[in-house]
């Protein structure tokens, strides 16, 4: 038997068995045997303390928009509501539906009607009234 194989000679300049480096972009290294290419020799500048609290909230928030648990519930049209962070409303609107004490809703508010007596709290109409589930 015969062996085919014909030696293949390796350009000038290189060692049998070595591989030019291969260039990635910008001629940077490109990534070798399992080892990522480096990313950049330069340090990136340290983020700056803020010199003071910002001038406008940083979370934006719907101001006709109020959600909390329903502390006096039924059929309407007065409800009462808590938030989380212990603000108390006096819900009036006519045929928005039933909703138990305990529920948590979302509601989208409007102007108070000034006839309207619904308990302690701040006075505000709803608009539309949701159950969060």
């Amino acid at each position: 038997m015969t062996d085919d194989r014909t030696p293949t000679t390796p350009p000038a300049g290189s060692s049998p068995g070595s591989r030019p480096p291969a260039s990635g972009p910008e001629g940077t290294p490109a990534a070798t045997a399992g080892r990522p290419a480096p990313l950049s020799a330069a340090v990136p500048p340290a983020p700056r303390r803020p010199t003071a609290p910002p001038r406008h909230p940083t979370d934006r928030r719907r101001p006709d928009l109020i959600a909390g648990r329903i502390t006096r519930g039924g059929d309407g049209p007065c409800y009462g509501l808590v938030t989380d962070d212990g603000r108390e409303y006096a819900l009036h609107g006519p045929g928005m539906g039933t909703f138990p004490t305990g529920t948590t809703v979302r509601v989208t508010v409007g102007p108070a009607d000034p006839r309207a007596t619904c308990g302690p709290g701040t006075p505000v109409g709803i608009v539309e009234i949701t159950a969060v589930h």
